[in-house]
């Protein structure tokens, strides 16, 4: 029997990242700078005629196992497998499946780097893969994101979905929920190995639910002129200005840029950071990088600092020391998601 497997790529938010909010994005146009790397989500199915469906999710240890069925009750730790076959089987299939399916994450829950969003993307991508449904890529990126967004009601943006399903370095452009545009960046060879160099990815160890950082952002954007909205602003402009640095290979305005990201970041709410989160970047910071930010919505998970020549190191030892955390190498990838069938036992 074969197995019918996918693979998606998380991603570094680079600048815009809140944009994309349909609060924001509706009334003002949303713009994100994000780039995939290589920590992906993964999605394997095998199909049974035993009429049960059983879902596993090896990295968090959770198996479970239903009767197939038109629709599964969303509930648990299992609810974005069950609402990707639910929204298959009503929009696409017409009928119930039996499966096999077991998934895995190379980051935790909750690290900034678009977790969740990216193994929906995965899921979808087996799916296609095993049904051969007739979905292009902007098709799979837009119901990866009514999925989450509109039938679990989870608050969020849109640039996760599109960066797993399209990869590599991307300008994303919001107009509304339906209207989103991916333009692909052509960075030279040269300057991406640069960025892989000097660009230290930390995790915090502390992991958040972003949908509590993303409400307290949507409600502070909403309405009237205010502080809140004119972070907003500037975090879109800071997109556009990232975009234009990397095609240019300024590379050494990465770090104040992002800083000034960051800043506007912690604007929007102040959910994005705390003690902790701060003492963290001011060590960084007097260590020898120029600047950084969360990557995703704050609170914890993955921070980016940019650490030119060889300052990396120094930051390094000091994050170590004083807060623990762990350092992740990564390599970016220009190839966002695939699916293919196998037949290996």
């Amino acid at each position: 029997m074969p197995t019918y497997r996918a693979k998606a790529p998380l991603r570094l938010g680079l600048a815009g990242g809140g944009t994309d909010l349909s609060t924001y994005s509706a009334a003002f146009g949303g713009a994100i700078m994000n780039a995939t790397i290589n920590l992906y989500a993964y999605a394997s199915i095998t199909p049974t005629d035993d009429g049960r469906i059983v879902i596993e999710s090896i990295d968090q240890g959770i198996e479970a196992e239903f009767p197939s069925a038109m629709h599964l009750e969303p509930a648990g730790k299992m609810t974005l497998i069950q609402a990707v076959y639910n929204r298959v089987v009503k929009d696409l299939v017409g009928q119930p499946l039996s499966f096999r399916i077991a998934t895995w994450v190379d980051a935790p829950p909750g690290s900034g780097l678009g977790s969740s969003s990216t193994l929906v993307v995965a899921i979808l991508g087996s799916f296609v893969e095993w049904l051969k449904l007739p979905l292009g890529e902007y098709d799979i990126a837009q119901l990866a994101w009514r999925i989450e967004r509109v039938d679990l009601a989870q608050d969020g943006g849109k640039q996760d979905q599109y960066a797993a399903v399209f990869g590599g370095f991307n300008f994303m452009e919001f107009k509304d929920d339906v209207n989103v545009i991916v333009n692909p960046l052509r960075i030279k060879s040269e300057y991406v190995s640069e960025l892989e160099f000097n660009i230290l990815l930390y995790y915090t160890l502390i992991s958040r639910y972003s949908s509590d950082i993303i409400k307290d952002q949507e409600e502070n954007v909403s309405g009237v002129q205010n502080s809140h909205l004119q972070a907003m602003h500037e975090l879109k402009r800071q997109a556009y200005a990232l975009k234009e640095t990397l095609l240019k290979g300024e590379l050494n305005k990465i770090g104040p840029m992002l800083n000034l990201g960051w800043e506007a970041k912690k604007a929007t709410t102040s959910k994005v950071s705390n003690s902790q989160l701060d003492a963290i970047y001011e060590t960084a910071l007097q260590n020898g990088s120029t600047g950084g930010k969360l990557s995703g919505a704050g609170g914890g998970g993955f921070f980016m600092f940019y650490c030119p020549g060889n300052t990396r190191y120094k930051v390094i030892q000091a994050l170590h020391t004083k807060f623990g955390g762990e350092f992740r190498r990564f390599q970016f990838t220009m190839a966002g998601l695939a699916s293919w069938e196998s037949r290996t036992p």
